[in-house]
């Protein structure tokens, strides 16, 4: 019957990954907790600062769009020509 290479497979999957959690939970590698850990403190951003980043960020996204616009127009007519070429030797 088909599929019992997947089964088979799949079963020494869960098998391992058993036996993985178990030496996870020996070696206490997860222990800990960030209850007490102190955060530091990071300055607020003006309303102008977060206007310049968003002008930023305007102009950096609209740089890459032209960018994919003209890689997607290459490719596009490079494959077009492909097929007209193939086409042509028919």
């Amino acid at each position: 019957m088909g599929g019992e290479g997947a089964m088979m497979a799949a079963n020494n999957v869960l098998k391992n990954n058993r036996n993985l959690v178990s030496k996870r939970k020996e070696k206490r590698a997860l222990e800990g907790s960030y209850a007490n850990i102190e955060l530091g403190a990071f300055p607020k951003a003006t309303p102008g600062q977060l206007k310049e980043i968003k002008e930023r960020l305007r102009k950096e996204n609209k740089k890459a769009r032209v960018v994919q616009i003209i890689l997607f127009a290459v490719i596009f007519l490079i494959f077009v020509s492909g097929i007209f070429y193939l086409f042509q030797m028919l």
